[in-house]
């Protein structure tokens, strides 16, 4: 299957980081998440309860972020996926996960890890 459902450039306010600067203050995340998901039922229904509602994963996700205090970008980005896998009808998810501002001359960094429901 090559159907994708997508949320790009999800802007989430959260403490992450491992220096002390950080501890003290909120930092936006930026997420780029896909989804494979077979959109052939919500196509031929035109239903939202056949579709991957994608405001719910993007709700479901605000609100684990927002009040989760991670220091590493990847135990963040590994829990988002572990979520968005067990929660949702999703078989695979890519989720990039961006730090903006976090290292002097680039515009983000962060991690970026594809999982598949086993």
């Amino acid at each position: 299957m090559t159907d994708k459902v997508f949320i790009e450039a999800l802007e989430i306010e959260t403490l992450i980081g491992i220096y002390d600067w950080e501890r003290r203050i909120r930092q936006a995340l930026v997420f780029d998440i896909e989804m494979a998901f077979d959109n052939r039922k919500p196509a031929a229904s035109d239903d939202i309860a056949d579709t991957l509602n994608y405001k719910a994963v993007s709700k479901r996700l605000i609100e684990y972020v927002s009040a989760s205090s991670f220091g590493l970008v990847e135990t963040l980005a590994e829990r988002c996926a572990e979520i968005i896998l067990d929660e949702f009808a999703v078989s695979h998810v890519r989720l990039k996960l961006s730090k903006p501002g976090a290292v002097r001359g680039a515009r983000a960094v962060g991690v970026m890890i594809e999982r598949s429901r086993p």
